[in-house]
This record gives C-alpha cells, structure tokens and sequence, in this order.
C-alpha cells in the first residue's frame, strides 16, 4: 500500500455520512425549527446511529454550524454585467437563503460562542459572504466602472440583511433590497 492508500478519498463514506447528516439535519430544521430538533432525531432520519452524531458533532449546535459552513453557493446567481444588477442579485440571493426555512437556525450555529469560542465561525461566515459579492466589484472594476467597495457593501446592504432577518422586521423583502442597493455610493449606473 504506498502512502496516498491512507488518506481520505473524495466521495468516500465520510462524504456520504456528512450529506446524509447534512440533508436530515436541513429538512428537520426546515418542518420543525431548530428548538425542536435533537440529534437523536437527526440519526434517524440519516438512518445512522446517533452515538455516529455524538461522536462526531457533540451538539446540535455543532451539526447546525458545520451545516452552514459546508451549505454550498449552489444557485448562486450568474453575473449579468451591470454592476446595478449585479449587486441585486447577489443581495436578493443572500436574503432568499436568510429566508428559508432553517436559514436563520445555521447562521445563529455557525457564529454562536459556545460551538468557536474562537470565533472562527464568525470569520468563515464573514469570508463566505464576501465572497459572493467580491467577484460582482472586481468584474465591475475590469469592465471600468466605479463600484463601492467590498466593505461599502458589506455595511450597507450584508449588515442590514442580516440585522432584519434575524429580528424578523417586517418590510425585508426585495423592494428593500434594490433601496439598499440604490444608495451605495459608487457608479451603479454605466454611462449612456
């Protein structure tokens, strides 16, 4: 057996177990809410031994926040080419995923104190969002326009989004997404 034999493949059974975890987890959440759901419960609906979930996750908490983590930019919007456009799409994705059923329940996991005390969930959310608005500016830059900055964009539209679903303001919706978009400072409009 040479050395690589040892190492973990992709789409090996640790891959299947996390999906089937994942996947459970999700669904539970999405008809339950997080406040209902155990890890018991999790195990039998992966069809794996909840002792698996103990050892692996230790909480709910825990599987809640790897969830988020590994939630894949799946159905992220393509880039159009119009900054304007852009920038909504991606702002309209964020709030969608927010949204769902559990959307909520993952971002709460992924940055709770007691499942990092490090913090290192709040750093990961931090760089995943940025990095759905990141290549929108850098596109936008090449093109030759004049867009805000990532942090501009992370002030007024991320950190707004997520302030008003956590605390579910009434109003969140996609009218209020184009508003926060509308008044960033940059050119978002190409020159006719």
């Amino acid at each position: 057996m040479n050395a690589d034999a040892s190492t973990k493949r992709p789409g090996g059974r640790s891959t299947h177990l996390r999906a089937a975890v994942h996947s459970a987890a999700v669904a539970l959440v999405g008809e339950f809410g997080a406040d209902q759901v155990a890890l018991p419960a999790v195990a039998q609906r992966a069809g794996i031994n909840s002792s698996t979930l103990y050892r692996r996750w230790g909480t709910l908490a825990a599987l809640l926040a790897d969830v988020a983590k590994h939630r894949s930019d799946a159905g992220a919007p393509p880039l159009v080419g119009d900054l304007r456009t852009d920038l909504e799409n991606q702002a309209l994705w964020t709030l969608t995923e927010l949204s769902r059923p559990g959307g909520i329940a993952f971002f709460r996991a992924e940055v709770a104190p007691d499942v990092d005390e490090r913090h290192d969930g709040l750093r990961e959310c931090l760089r995943r969002v940025s990095e759905r608005f990141r290549p929108v500016l850098d596109a936008a830059r090449e093109r030759g326009d004049a867009p805000p900055s990532l942090e501009q964009v992370l002030d007024r539209i991320v950190a707004p989004l997520y302030f008003r679903v956590v605390f579910s303001i009434p109003g969140t919706d996609e009218a209020y997404v184009r508003d926060l978009v509308a008044e960033l400072p940059g050119k978002l409009q190409p020159e006719l």
